[in-house]
């Protein structure tokens, strides 16, 4: 396989399986719709959706739509322009490059989501419990760039209450982990987690990483 082939490979097999699965439950269940993982309580597929941040965080408002759409479109030109300098530099790691091909995948999957879901699906409506439908004959639910992400996977692993001694939250209830998210936001999670435990030395300068190399060989030898 040649050089980026399996780059390729990566991005779009990510990008196939965040969106086969979002069509799914966004096809098949309401807003607040799922079930449980394995009959797990704190493992589930719980359908929301958000204005386009990972996780299930917001930027409010139709022009915080479209600049965090653009903002996302012009960084995944960046890195799609990182990568293709890794690949030229044959001492760059593999790890390192799917790294990169992780966080593309992920934000491209995400880019998808809010570019055409508003244009070729109904609203999935929460209090209605109605399901969304494919290309509708109406039209879709927003302009382009304007559609929602679909998340889907809830781990609230902890669900207790704070004691009543801890400050300003005492009494209180709260869950661990709260946040909902997807495919595409697990990518570059896991891609942006490989590159600061594995990878960090790439972006250091030549002098810095000379500097590591001593500091590494220092150590070696007083031991």
């Amino acid at each position: 396989m040649k050089k980026t082939g399996w780059i390729v490979a990566v991005i779009a097999s990510v990008l196939i399986l965040d969106q086969a699965l979002k069509f799914y439950i966004k096809m098949n269940y309401p807003i607040g719709g799922g079930f449980r993982l394995f009959g797990l309580e704190w493992a589930r597929i719980h359908f929301v959706e958000n204005e386009g941040m990972a996780f299930g965080l917001t930027l409010g408002g139709k022009l915080g739509k479209y600049v965090l759409s653009i903002f996302r479109i012009a960084m995944v030109g960046f890195l799609v322009y990182i990568l293709r300098s890794i690949i030229t530099e044959h001492k760059n790691s593999i790890g390192l490059q799917l790294s990169f091909a992780l966080i593309i995948a992920g934000a491209i999957g995400n880019i998808l989501d809010s570019a055409f879901y508003g244009l070729i699906f109904s609203n999935s409506n929460y209090h209605q419990g109605n399901i969304a439908e494919l290309f509708p004959a109406a039209g879709g639910y927003a302009p382009f760039l304007q559609g929602k992400v679909v998340d889907m996977f809830y781990f609230p692993m902890i669900n207790s209450t704070y004691p009543e001694w801890f400050p300003f939250m005492g009494g209180k209830s709260f869950s661990f982990f709260r946040p909902v998210f997807n495919v595409a936001d697990s990518a570059i999670s896991v891609g942006v987690a490989m590159i600061l435990l594995f990878h960090r030395s790439y972006f250091l300068s030549e002098e810095d990483k000379k500097d590591l190399i001593s500091d590494s060989s220092t150590e070696v030898a007083t031991e």
